[in-house]
């Protein structure tokens, strides 16, 4: 069987015709033997009257945990399900099926601690996902259904009932545990007494009663992923309990009818949890985290939506387009040949079982679970980006990492001649409601990390994310359509947490993140964070950097995006403490054995592990197969080659996420500037040209076609003069390139024949009002922006309200 929106459907076909006959709302008496979906003599039942919808959305849910009858003639299937056995068998294997256990497997004890019931529930599901799908070894094995049922019996009893009260992770009391255990309920269903049935019931009633409110916070509404994930287990336990009412709630949920909208997941936010109309996705009140905790909800979602379709309680909000809009305003531009970006995954970084191609994976599979039900016009573009993505990514195929459904989505869209894979997205994206940039290219991507005291610059907390520290201080990452296992392949445990590419640094040690329980931000007191965006394809973008408390380290960093070229500036680098302060250029994971060529100046460089040398007036490097630097002006710049050491237990070592202890060596080059001990008002420039070759780097650092012509710690900027281009970051009032601005802004001017196109932004949020004065006439305006007013004249002069448009880029197209 093939899960495709024909096969989900079907699997419900009569639905759609049933009325709304009101369910009971507990376990009712056994029903007789041979009732479609429920066991002779030990399922629960419909009482008289129910809608027959119920054992059909129930062999449904089973549908989206199994997908259905395994093809397995076709290789990628048969390897799930090889997979899925071998994963399994192991737990299987580890199961104490001893009467007298007092835990399920010996690494989980004592079973009442919240993270080993948690993870207990969470192998049980699988055990029981292999016990119902055929082809595994343990494939309706009555003794591994007895054997369910009788440690789902021993961890109510022990560990997880309606006595108990929350301590620990409050996610596995109401998220974890109660969406493990309603899954397994799913799948055992027809083998689960009534009165068992009953007692899982009560507790997902005491621990997860509705969508709406945290249980062990009553006043706090859920948002986000928590409001999606808990939807699921709602409806989840009214279709296992037969509650129409449990239904209704979960699916009026998503849109949070209780509150007449207020949390609803199916509108743009201005502020809090939740998509913004730019692209951006933000979970915990302040962390950019379309990664993970959005994709968590837009799976969330789209399981909702495919579960209850066609049904009494399918989801009829028309605002639901807020939805399928995010898949290619948040999800799209941060998805790389199937990869996500690290930039938007938070402290998940830090989790070795949860790396950028597995993140991705679960997303592509969301968008194509959302597709089977989606309207037409939106499904056909995503599964074609979809197919893309898929074929692509040959370093981790989605196969590998992708569930049997999930697989079983990916055949349909892989094996249809009729959909197009689409080609790999360009463009350029400021998303300023949660201080990330990304620039895409046909053969790269460019992300950025900023942070400011709206935006979190790192979440650790649970054990989780220790290294965190610089992560969102400029972090810039390169991804290369060549390298795809760049940030995947043990990069967070061995990278040095001091020398991210990108960031300016304090070089004083620091302590482990995150080492208690709970989670928790950390937000600079910086207020510039962002910039403009002009046609999609150039970028003025800002940070004040403010050093985290112990610390005195200020600069002013800018990035200016230039076609196929980043240009990254940094000026007023000042501290105090002394120690001393660097900005780390590039630090490249080379993986295990890597060893490209570095020159510098055409000089080629030793390549033994350990080399360090020093260039006092370098013009320009390149790392063979990464890409050119070029450094205006001449620059001391620093380089090394090292094999670093670390393990994902050093960064990670929390109750469900922690890593392994097992050392991995990686090796890496890395190129950055020495400012000194304690500078005050030092500097850098230079130029990243992703993918050019040695040769070209050389001809762009004698050619300059991208000046800098202001880098101080009142304006930075930039002329590209062949592309009729200038770029401009102000940090007070001033003039930079002829271009003046009345105050703090991003501004980017593109002058081409007699046209004029013009960006500006304040990525501070301080101001009203800008006014900006160009260095050439304006004679008449095209088109504009509500916001702008233009006056035309020998010096054409704009007049933009910025005030309340949280950063957001205005733009005028103008002509001569």
């Amino acid at each position: 069987m093939r899960l495709t929106r024909r096969s989900l459907l079907a699997a419900t076909a009569a639905t759609a015709a049933t009325g709304t006959a009101a369910l009971v709302t507990a376990a009712g008496p056994a029903r007789a033997a041979g009732a479609p979906g429920y066991g002779p003599g030990t399922g629960t039942a419909p009482a008289a009257g129910a809608a027959p919808d119920v054992p059909a959305l129930l062999a449904r849910a089973e549908a989206l945990l199994t997908g259905g009858a395994p093809d397995l003639a076709d290789p990628d299937v048969a390897a799930a399900v090889t997979a899925l056995d071998t994963s399994a068998g192991a737990l299987w294997a580890g199961l104490d099926r001893d009467p007298a256990r007092t835990a399920l497997w010996a690494d989980l004890d004592p079973l009442t601690d919240p993270g080993n019931f948690g993870q207990s529930y969470t192998r049980l599901r699988t055990l029981a996902t292999a016990w119902a799908t055929p082809g595994t070894s343990l494939a309706g094995d009555p003794a591994v259904a007895d054997a369910l049922v009788a440690a789902l019996r021993l961890t109510h009893d022990t560990a997880y009932n309606p006595a108990r009260r929350e301590t620990g992770n409050w996610w596995f009391w109401e998220i974890g545990a109660p969406r493990a255990l309603m899954d397994t309920a799913v799948l055992l269903r027809d083998r689960l007494p009534a009165a068992d049935l009953a007692d899982y019931l009560a507790v997902v009633d005491r621990f997860c009663p509705d969508a709406d409110r945290r249980t062990n916070a009553p006043t706090l509404a859920e948002t986000g992923a928590n409001r999606a994930d808990k939807a699921v287990i709602v409806a989840l336990r009214g279709l296992l309990g037969q509650d129409a009412a449990k239904l209704a709630s979960a699916r009026d949920a998503l849109s949070d009818v209780r509150d007449s909208g207020r949390n609803s997941l199916f509108r743009y936010v201005t502020s809090g949890d939740g998509f913004y109309e730019d692209g951006s996705f933000v979970q915990h009140g302040t962390v950019a985290y379309t990664g993970t905790y959005g994709v968590v909800l837009l799976g969330g979602i789209a399981h909702l939506l495919a579960l209850l379709a066609g049904s009494p309680w399918q989801v009829a909000d028309p605002d639901v387009s807020v939805l399928y809009e995010a898949v290619e305003r948040s999800f799209s531009p941060v998805i790389f040949d199937g990869l996500m970006m690290d930039a938007v995954r938070g402290r998940a970084v830090s989790r070795e079982r949860a790396g950028d191609h597995r993140d991705g994976a679960a997303a592509v599979a969301a968008i194509l679970l959302l597709a089977t039900g989606a309207p037409q016009a939106y499904a056909a573009r995503w599964r074609a980006e979809a197919k893309g993505w898929l074929t692509r990514n040959r370093t981790t195929p989605f196969t590998r990492l992708a569930a049997l459904p999930q697989i079983a989505l990916a055949k349909d869209v892989l094996d249809d001649d009729g959909v197009p894979a689409g080609e790999r997205a360009t463009g350029l994206h400021v998303f300023a409601d949660m201080d990330r940039v990304v620039h895409r290219r046909p053969r790269w991507a460019y992300s950025l990390s900023l942070s400011s005291r709206r935006v979190a610059a790192y979440e650790a907390g649970n054990g989780e994310n220790l290294h965190g520290w610089y992560t969102g201080d400029g972090m810039a990452q390169l991804y290369d359509a060549a390298d795809l296992a760049q940030f995947n392949d043990g990069f967070w445990p061995t990278v040095d947490p001091y020398r991210l590419p990108g960031t300016t640094v304090d070089t004083r040690r620091r302590t482990d993140l995150g080492t208690g329980g709970g989670t928790s931000t950390y937000r600079p007191a910086n207020t510039v964070a962002g910039g403009a965006v002009l046609h999609d394809r150039y970028g003025a973008v800002a940070m004040e950097l403010v050093g985290a408390p112990g610390s005195t380290l200020r600069a002013r960093k800018s990035w200016f995006l230039v076609d196929d070229a980043v240009i990254s500036l940094g000026a007023g680098i000042t501290a105090t403490d002394g120690r001393t302060v660097e900005t780390v250029v590039e630090n490249r994971n080379l993986g295990r054995d890597g060893l490209p060529r570095l020159l510098v100046d055409g000089v080629r460089q030793p390549g033994e592990h350990g080399w360090t040398g020093r260039f006092e007036q370098a013009g320009w490097a390149h790392i063979e197969g990464v890409g050119g630097y070029v450094f205006p002006g001449a620059t001391d710049l620093h380089a090394l080659r090292e094999e670093r050491t670390g393990a994902w237990r050093d960064i990670n070592t929390g109750a469900d996420t922690g890593g392994s202890a097992t050392p991995l060596t990686r090796r890496y080059l890395t190129l950055w500037i020495d400012h000194g001990v304690s500078p005050a008002g030092a500097a850098y420039a230079h130029a990243l040209l992703p993918g050019a070759s040695a040769t070209a780097t050389a001809v762009w650092a004698r050619s300059r076609p991208v000046r800098v012509v202001a880098n101080d710690a009142t304006a930075q900027a930039v002329e590209a003069r062949r592309l009729g281009l200038t770029a401009a970051t102000f940090w007070a009032p001033g003039t930079a390139a002829g271009i003046h601005s009345s105050g703090p802004a991003s501004v980017l001017v593109l002058r081409r024949d007699d046209r004029i196109s013009v960006a500006v932004a304040d990525p501070g949020r301080t101001q009203s009002t800008l006014r900006v004065e160009l260095p050439f006439r304006v004679g008449a305006v095209l088109s504009a922006d509500d916001t702008v007013a233009v006056t035309p004249g020998r010096r054409g002069r704009l007049t933009v309200t910025v005030g309340g448009s949280r950063g957001h880029t205005h733009r005028a197209e103008l002509t001569q």
